[in-house]
C-alpha cells in the first residue's frame, strides 16, 4: 500500500524500554515519517525534543494499562504529558465503571477531552476490545464519540488479544466519520496492517513499524 508509513504509530510501551531504544525510535520515526511515535510518559519530553519539527506526532498513554485510576489522577497525567510536549493522548477507558453501567465513564472522558482540546491536542480512547462483547463495543464507541474523542483505539497490547478486523469493521460502522480508529495490539506484518486499514482503521499502533515498511520495500 502506498503511503502505509503515514498510518503507522511506532510504539513501545514496554516496562523495559531503555534510553538507547527511545533514542533510536525517535530517529527512525523521523527517517520513515511515521504518523506518530508512542512512548511511555517518562520518555515524552526527551522524545519531543528529538523529533523536533519532523512532523511526527508525539503520542503517549494515560491511565495505562488498566484505566481504573481516579479521574483526578488521569487529569494530572494529561497535564504533565501536555507540558512535556505530547500531541496525542491515548487514554484508557475505565472498564470497571463501564461494565458497571456507571455514567461516570462519559463524564470522565468528557473532562479529558475538554482539557486535551484546550491544548490543541487529540484524544484517543482505548476501549480494550478483548474484554468487550460486540454490544459493549458498540456502546463504548457511542460513549467515546459523545464524549468528544478524536479516535477510538482497540487495545493496550497488554490483554490476551489485540486488534481484530471484525472489531474494526464494527467500530467503523458505529462511529461517525469525524472519529478515527486506531488499531493496535498484535499487528506484526504489512498484510495485517493493510487488512486493518481496509476494514476502516485510520492509525496502526505497532512496535514493528520499521519491519512493516521493510516488507513493503522487498
Amino acid at each position: 500500500m502506498q503511503n502505509l508509513h503515514r498510518y503507522l504509530e511506532y510504539t513501545n510501551l514496554s516496562p523495559t524500554l531503555t534510553y538507547k531504544q527511545a533514542d533510536r525510535m525517535a530517529l527512525e520515526a523521523k527517517e520513515y515519517q511515521f504518523a506518530g511515535l508512542c512512548l511511555p510518559p517518562f520518555w515524552v519530553k526527551k522524545a519531543r525534543r528529538d523529533l523536533g519539527d519532523a512532523g511526527v506526532q508525539m503520542v503517549t498513554v494515560v491511565g495505562f494499562p488498566l484505566g481504573y485510576q481516579m479521574t483526578e489522577t488521569k487529569i494530572a497525567e494529561i497535564r504533565k504529558a501536555l507540558d512535556d510536549g505530547a500531541d496525542e493522548l491515548d487514554v484508557m477507558m475505565n472498564l470497571s465503571a463501564f461494565k458497571s453501567g456507571m455514567p461516570w465513564v462519559k463524564i470522565e472522558l468528557a473532562k479529558c477531552a475538554h482539557l486535551i482540546h484546550e491544548h490543541d491536542a487529540l484524544l484517543k480512547v482505548i476501549i480494550e476490545t478483548a474484554y468487550l462483547s460486540e454490544d459493549e463495543i458498540t456502546a463504548a464507541c457511542k460513549l467515546c464519540a459523545d464524549s468528544g474523542a478524536d479516535y477510538v483505539k482497540t487495545s493496550t497490547g497488554f490483554a490476551l488479544e489485540g486488534a481484530k478486523v471484525e472489531h474494526i469493521q464494527l467500530m467503523r460502522h458505529m462511529l461517525p466519520s469525524s472519529v478515527g480508529i486506531k488499531a493496535s495490539g498484535g499487528i506484526k506484518t504489512a498484510r495485517q496492517a493493510e487488512a486493518m486499514i481496509a476494514a476502516g482503521a485510520d492509525r496502526i499502533g505497532t512496535s514493528l513499524a520499521v519491519d512493516i515498511i521493510g516488507e513493503m520495500d522487498t
